[in-house]
């Protein structure tokens, strides 16, 4: 059998039944902290461009478009609410991945969900298939065959699983979707830090709105008797096909979600968190700086890395800037990001004091593990930290109560207090078995 005919059986058995408790709790997390992001995000030129254009171009419809009191065709409204997830890059991720299911799989089912009868259970389902079959098929990318890393490459077919779960489609229709999608997904090969673009500071990004956009399509396409490649994942200088297969069924991927407390790449986590760590410990101030090392894996090193970003994407992929920023303007300036940390003088100065190398036994257990040690030397001291990873990992894990605060944090400058709220009872509310409330307050928020 195929391995799309297999993952088509295992989604449509995920819909027959209401996760269990672990895999549920997931998905909780993962649905506010989405929505967090996107919320933060949702103001920004490229979200406010996306909502425009998704009018435009895919014409009137009844779906809502978030934060926006606007609607659209579902192809329209979720490009928009994709492009607002994944906008700041707040949004999760996904070790084994190395990439971004929840701006693609929660989009596709909180979109979808009004214009259907479904249960809470079925939504939480659905956002279970999309990562699983997403994770498991970008883990299964041979680098050889597939070069590139961006998460547009693999998220059409998480967004199949998860419409296809969400419907409760017939699996052979849904194979077919996932082979359309794979097809037909954006290639992505020019940018990110695996394209061979060097400007990343770009609203492309990892091609996930499109991607998601592209396997609703497909399984529309598929409804229709259209057909794709179902040997897609078969071949081996493509995909591992027993990567996709093992476990399938007893162990769900949405369990190994990582979480960012912080806006920018995942790959400069790990060295914010050392430095805070020494800031802390030691209670460093800028002034008595006078340089930081950062010890880290070599793709780090072919992010962006600008010392005098132009916009808020050049900052997510620059490691000395945001090393800048945690030093001068602390923690609560990375979530979110804003246009006040353009343009200076001051951080840009300080950026030109860090600097990255690559530390052999870090780079020889990523992908599996990114990790850091950061070296800051004031005019008395060396200070060195521990090598660890970033929080939020599944190894130094963010819980609800981490969440529920990152989601106040994030969305502060963008949401009353009261509306805050009501949206954290509505994501509980989808635990309790009702979805409606929460729907409502997507389409329709209290903006500050």
């Amino acid at each position: 059998m195929y391995t799309t005919r297999q993952l088509a059986e295992h989604v449509h058995s995920i819909a027959s039944r209401p996760p269990e408790v672990s895999t549920r709790d997931a998905a909780l997390r993962c649905i506010l902290d989405l929505i967090g992001a996107a919320v933060a995000g949702s103001g920004l030129k490229s979200c406010c461009a996306a909502r425009d254009s998704a009018a435009a171009l895919f014409g009137k419809g009844d779906a809502p478009m978030w934060m926006a009191d606007r609607t659209a065709t579902p192809l329209g409204a979720l490009m928009a609410n994709a492009t607002a997830a994944s906008a700041l890059d707040l949004d999760d991720g996904h070790r084994a991945a190395r990439g971004h299911p929840g701006a693609c799989a929660v989009p596709t089912v909180l979109t979808l969900a009004p214009l259907a009868r479904v249960s809470a259970d079925d939504v939480l389902s659905a956002i279970v298939a999309g990562y699983d079959v997403g994770v498991r098929v970008a883990a299964a990318q041979n680098p050889q065959g597939i070069q590139t890393r961006q998460s547009g490459r693999w998220a059409a077919l998480a967004a199949v699983a998860a419409a296809a779960s969400l419907s409760k489609v017939e699996p052979s229709i849904t194979s077919q979707a996932l082979s359309i999608a794979g097809v037909l997904a954006p290639n992505q090969q020019a940018n990110g830090s695996s394209g061979y673009s060097r400007l990343t500071g770009n609203d492309v990004k990892e091609g996930i709105p499109w991607s998601a956009v592209t396997g609703l399509m497909a399984l529309d396409l598929a409804r229709n008797g259209y057909t794709g490649p179902e040997d897609l994942l078969d071949h081996p200088a493509y995909y591992d096909s027993e990567r996709i297969l093992e476990g399938l069924g007893q162990r769900f991927e949405i369990c190994g979600t990582y979480f960012k407390p912080y806006a920018c790449c995942r790959y400069i986590h790990p060295a914010l968190d050392r430095l805070f760590d020494l800031v802390k410990a030691h209670e460093l101030t800028a002034a008595d700086i006078v340089s930081v090392e950062v010890e880290t894996f070599g793709w780090v090193l072919k992010l962006g890395n600008v010392l005098k970003p132009s916009n808020l994407v050049e900052i997510q992929y620059s490691l000395p800037y945001c090393i800048a920023i945690a030093v001068l303007e602390g923690r609560d300036a990375l979530a979110p990001i804003d246009d006040s940390l353009l343009n200076r003088q001051d951080l840009s100065e300080f950026a030109r004091k860090v600097s990255t190398t690559v530390n052999p036994d870090i780079e020889a257990v990523f992908p599996t593990e990114t990790l850091a040690r950061v070296i800051v030397e004031t005019r008395q001291h060396r200070h060195v930290s521990a090598l660890d990873g970033p929080v939020g990992d599944p190894r130094r894990p963010m819980d609800w109560c981490a969440i529920e605060e990152k989601f106040l944090r994030v969305t502060r400058h963008v949401l009353t207090p009261s509306k805050q709220q009501a949206i954290i009872d509505g994501v509980l509310g989808v635990a309790a078995g009702d979805i409606e409330p929460l729907l409502a307050h997507l389409h329709s928020p209290n903006i500050l």
